[in-house]
């Protein structure tokens, strides 16, 4: 089976854009004592978790800023009843429906960013009807400009697979036994281990490089045949 990593189709000329943010957010951590890691990961997008029964959630409203590895571990524990058993908990995770405004023109399928995929409803559905099942979105608290507004979902997406590190200096490879971090330079050229999963969805984020949404080649095909919009696939060396 071939892997596609799912990007931006620029060429459709679609001028979407929104101007929109979680509602929480764990914050970065403060440089380690051990290794000197700091700050937050990209990619670790949770839209469908609601952390509003939370009683510190307002701890959470200010993910700009950069707490202790201590405190970030107690935030983490707070989280965890609330989050799927497979979400990886790390600093810069965010929770919550995006919320804010939107304008522009958007596609079926539309990227923020390299790692913010959104659906429109109808799309989803159509996947669907076409046999593509356990995709996820959520409702977004989005306001947008004009008449006919998209009602675009947030899609939630499951973490599976590794690249292979080969390439990667040993000492890079090694989990900092004191914040559990374990930081490296994107493997290149990316090649994904496909003996890390076990029967993966049609559509995920890699475990170790979360910025990476990736796609089935069943997944691929459904979108070019329907035809739906707004992205194209980068398909990702395996072995």
């Amino acid at each position: 089976m071939k892997f596609y990593v799912v990007e931006e189709d620029r060429s459709a000329g679609f001028t979407g854009n929104l101007r929109a943010l979680p509602p929480w957010g764990f914050p970065g951590v403060t440089p380690c004592d051990a290794c000197g890691a700091a700050g937050g990961w990209a990619g670790l997008q949770y839209p469908c978790v609601d952390l509003s029964g939370l009683q510190e959630r307002e701890a959470l409203e200010n993910p700009g800023r950069q707490v202790s590895v201590e405190e970030f571990s107690r935030l983490r524990d707070l989280v965890r009843p609330f989050v799927p058993s497979w979400a990886r908990l790390e600093p810069g995770a965010d929770f919550g429906p995006p919320t804010g405004t939107g304008s522009g023109t958007f596609g079926d399928l539309f990227m923020q960013n390299p790692w913010s995929l959104y659906i429109r409803r109808e799309a989803l559905e159509r996947l669907q009807d076409a046999g593509i099942h356990g995709l996820s979105g959520c409702p977004m608290n989005v306001r947008f400009r004009g008449k006919n507004p998209p009602e675009l979902l947030a899609m939630q997406l499951e973490l599976h697979g590794r690249l292979h590190i080969g390439g990667v200096p040993p000492e890079m490879r090694r989990v900092c036994p004191n914040c559990g971090m374990q930081r490296h330079e994107l493997p290149q050229p990316p090649i994904l281990d496909v003996h890390s999963m076990h029967e993966p969805p049609e559509l995920f984020r890699l475990h170790d490089w979360p910025t990476f949404i990736v796609a089935s080649e069943r997944m691929a095909d459904s979108v070019r045949r329907l035809p739906l919009t707004g992205v194209r696939f980068n398909e990702l060396a395996a072995r």
